[in-house]
């Protein structure tokens, strides 16, 4: 009997440890995935001929800031991620407001306004773990931006801009004043594969990854046809979203959903 118990133990350990050691790999391909896509692509031909299939005689498929694209692809799904944020915010302090406060004090008709807030069936580490990771991936996007210097292809001479075609590290070397890589507004759309490893959903994963592919790229694909953004842009901001999204799921529930981050 207590041979039985030795082995299952050091099996569940075993297995523990191998969870572990899988999500880490994942988690080193997306990275590498980012970093293999950087070399490819950025500054590369396969950029310029598809952002070229957007621009003729002069102009953009779509004109900067006409409407009501803009309105469709720009202002409205980034006001709706802002809204999802601000509610997930709310939801978590009305969770743990309610947690440290008396039932008879929770039931209050003073608080029937805390009611739209106190229906959600997530738990207050999932909603932290939602809400730190729709902050926290346009957050890294934006911060690699700012020291990439890499320009738009609206800036670029050959695309009617006054900026020459630079290489990432011609770019990094001469500070050009651009901030257009990785792509930032798709990384808010790509946030939100944070849905997708929630334990709960696990068996949803595929669904979700991919409605949620589909927005992103819809975003870039905006971008890309007004001349803000090269495929590229686009691309790498998936990849390096989806590793921030997948290290965020592994520190928030490893101990407890190891395994089910692997399945699906």
């Amino acid at each position: 009997m207590v041979s039985h118990l030795v082995t299952q133990s050091f099996h569940q350990s075993h297995n523990r440890t191998s969870d572990a050691s899988l999500s880490i790999k994942r988690w080193l391909l997306l990275i590498g995935l980012t970093v293999v896509s950087t070399f490819m692509f950025e500054h590369s031909e396969i950029d310029v001929s598809i952002s070229e299939l957007f621009y003729h005689n002069g102009h953009w498929l779509i004109e900067k800031n006409a409407q009501p694209f803009r309105f469709m692809f720009y202002d409205f799904p980034k006001t709706l991620i802002i809204l999802l944020g601000v509610y997930l915010l709310i939801n978590l302090i009305v969770k743990k407001w309610k947690s440290s406060t008396a039932v008879s004090t929770q039931n209050s008709p003073k608080n029937k306004w805390l009611l739209p807030f106190s229906t959600t069936k997530f738990s207050s580490k999932e909603l932290g773990y939602l809400l730190l990771t729709i902050i926290m991936v346009p957050a890294i996007i934006a911060t690699l931006k700012s020291v990439t210097y890499v320009s738009c292809p609206n800036h670029l001479t050959i695309f009617g801009g006054d900026t020459p075609y630079l290489s990432l590290w011609q770019d990094i070397l001469t500070k050009t004043p651009a901030k257009c890589f990785p792509a930032a507004h798709a990384s808010a759309g790509f946030a939100l594969y944070a849905f997708a490893y929630l334990p709960r959903f696990v068996h949803n994963k595929t669904k979700i990854m991919l409605v949620v592919s589909v927005l992103a790229w819809t975003m870039g694909l905006y971008k890309m046809m007004i001349g803000d953004h090269f495929f590229s842009h686009t691309l790498v901001s998936m990849w390096l979203s989806w590793a921030i999204v997948y290290g965020i799921a592994l520190l928030f529930f490893r101990s407890t959903h190891s395994g089910s981050l692997q399945r699906r």
